[in-house]
């Protein structure tokens, strides 16, 4: 008796300290039947206060929620805060771990097996979300009346029943219930049920979206982990979007199938950590060429995928992949896409460098041709009936990169979802009413907030690519004689082990990698200058365009349209940015003096037609 006594003192000094105490008394407003009371607990603190209470709630939490249901019905009968309640079956306490301590035993692995095992009690786990459904009702709690008008029980709140982790809504509400004094049938009090929002979440673990970047998803099957969300943590979550959970794993009995599930208690958004740091190589690269702004990234960009196409082959394109890789992160606040177009004479290679470049991303989505690209929709499997929405490709890569592939193998509906998601970077579904238990359809909306990367041949007739080459895609064309790539192809056949660019193997794809791993974590500002150049050619293109005696002709081989503009003002040819080969210093050199002539003319472009506009 004195221990239980200790245990609930040490209940109210925690509520107490953490503002538990002052979120009761708030929450004693209602006026239902069934109060519900939720805490946020952390079990570190409550173990520093009450070692033998910490445990209980990390090990015993239907004994925990015991304990705390008694102090709050305590406290409300001696406070007054609620005139009408008359038991403690009418105190419904929920208890939401925030953290777990940070050891094995507290941790759930999703690519392990076998699960459900294990206790029922709080562990913690980490998850990507691929699908979830509408949110929909469940029953909180529920009275019941004994059907015998002499027995106690046929009035007052003898038989109060609460959802627990686990429980179906049968085991909550059904009709064969008997009175624990006459054991007579018991009927529900409609009038006093109380209803909240359940959702539906569906988990796998991170690495699995590691193998999609790989394989097509066909050939594949990963096991999600259902995961059941409860009132204030509805609509917590996003598909394609990493979380790390608190929760108690349950079986949820559906005859004659017994499923393992997870209820949740607390929602995190979760970033994996990855090393960040640049080595050696390109810190010396980085020093050695800090007297030019444009040494470094043309090192790294010709050097880039050599072991797949030798250095100096669309240097360009490769400049273009590593900017969309830098350019990934997963903010709604300020969305900035990259995405990349390649036209080519011979697809392979570049499909071979896209590929190659698609493990390098923060996550890296190939998208397969019998897949669904943006989301589709099933009946919920748990016995709701309501509506399941899964990821596509698109919302899969989330902060990350989609690889299309060949857009000419594309069907023309495919084409045209697609291009409506690029111009408006968002998926939009409908679900039927009629289909999946509702009066009227409802229409949902997810952003799509990743990079796409495709290629199409430019010899090819289908003017699929046309649409969307013109509207968001940066495009590239590229025609290279095939005698490199032949040699190349044959070097690595003959001597596999034999390094076949020994200046360009130094930068190891794993160095890459962490590269473009610390690039993403920059917080990259432009200066007042850039800003008003931009602004300033953006006037002065508005203002040749509109003067249709002095319309420029663009280049049809290579055009940067920026921010969905149009296209530039300027015509450039399409080695621009690499308008010689890299062999040595000397090129190096001549390349920065032919990139200064082009800002000239850039700079010359603005301020002569900026100043007419002005004079005007």
């Amino acid at each position: 008796m004195d221990g239980l006594l200790s245990l609930k003192e040490a209940i109210i000094i925690y509520l107490d300290r953490s503002g538990g105490l002052s979120k009761h008394i708030e929450d004693c407003k209602q006026t239902e039947a069934v109060y519900r009371f939720s805490f946020d607990v952390n079990p570190s603190d409550v173990l520093e206060l009450n070692a033998t209470l910490g445990d209980c709630i990390l090990h015993d939490p239907v004994k925990a929620i015991s304990l705390f249901q008694s102090v709050c019905y305590r406290s409300i009968k001696t406070l007054s805060l609620i005139d009408h309640i008359q038991t403690e079956n009418q105190v419904n306490v929920v208890l939401k771990p925030t953290h777990l301590p940070p050891f094995p035993n507290y941790c759930l692995d999703l690519s392990e097996f076998p699960r459900g095992y294990g206790p029922m009690r709080p562990l913690a786990l980490e998850g990507l979300v691929i699908a979830m459904t509408r949110v929909t009702k469940y029953t909180q709690g529920a009275r019941f009346l004994c059907s015998e008008e002499k027995c106690p029980c046929s009035r007052g709140f003898h038989h109060i029943r609460v959802h627990a982790p686990g429980a179906t809504e049968s085991a909550t509400v059904r009709s064969d219930f008997t009175c624990f004094l006459c054991s007579s049938p018991l009927k529900e009090d409609v009038m006093s049920r109380v209803l909240g929002d359940k959702q539906l979440v569906e988990l796998i673990h991170v690495r699995a979206v590691d193998v999609l970047g790989v394989h097509d998803a066909d050939s594949l099957r990963y096991q999600s982990v259902t995961l059941f969300l409860r009132d204030e943590l509805c609509n917590s979550m996003r598909i394609g979007h990493l979380y790390r959970v608190v929760g108690i794993p349950a079986h949820v009995h559906q005859w004659p199938n017994v499923t393992w599930s997870v209820e949740a208690c607390s929602i995190r958004p979760w970033t994996p950590k990855c090393p960040c740091l640049v080595s050696n190589n390109f810190q010396y690269l980085q020093t050695a060429s800090a007297c030019s702004p444009w040494k470094f990234a043309a090192i790294v960009a010709n050097s880039f995928g050599s072991p797949v196409i030798p250095p100096g082959i669309h240097n360009t394109l490769k400049l273009g992949l590593l900017l969309s890789l830098v350019q990934t992160e997963d903010n709604p606040d300020s969305p900035n896409h990259l995405d990349v177009l390649a036209l080519t004479s011979d697809t392979l290679i570049i499909d071979r460098l896209m590929r190659y470049s698609l493990p390098l991303a923060s996550r890296g989505i190939h998208h397969a041709l019998t897949g669904e690209l943006l989301a589709s929709l099933s009946r919920d499997e748990h016995g709701a009936g309501t509506a399941n929405i899964h990821a596509g490709s698109a919302l899969l890569a989330s902060g990350g990169v989609c690889l299309l592939g060949d857009l000419t193998c594309y069907k023309k509906d495919k084409m045209d979802m697609l291009q409506s998601a690029l111009e408006c970077r968002t998926v939009s579904v409908c679900i039927p009413g009629k289909k999946y238990g509702d009066d009227m359809d409802q229409h949902l909306s997810f952003p799509v907030q990743c990079n796409f990367w495709a290629l199409a041949d430019a010899a090819s007739p289908s003017k699929r690519t046309a649409r969307c080459d013109n509207v968001v895609l940066e495009s590239y064309l590229y025609n290279h004689p095939l005698l490199s790539m032949t040699v190349h192809t044959l070097r690595q056949a003959m001597s596999p082990e034999e390094p076949l660019y020994p200046a360009c193997m130094q930068f190891t794809t794993q160095d890459y990698k962490e590269l473009l791993a610390h690039a993403r974590e920059l917080k990259v500002n432009m200066s007042p200058e850039a800003e008003r150049m931009i602004h300033s050619y953006y006037l002065a293109s508005r203002r040749v365009r509109s003067d249709s005696g002095q319309r420029a002709t663009v280049s049809a081989t290579f055009k940067v349209c920026l921010g969905n503009a149009g296209a530039s003002a300027l015509v450039f040819p399409p080695d621009a940015v690499f308008p010689c080969a890299l062999r040595d210093l000397d090129s190096l050199h001549q390349r920065d003096l032919m990139l200064e002539e082009s800002c000239k003319q850039i700079l010359h472009f603005v301020q002569t037609y900026v100043t007419c506009t002005v004079e005007e």
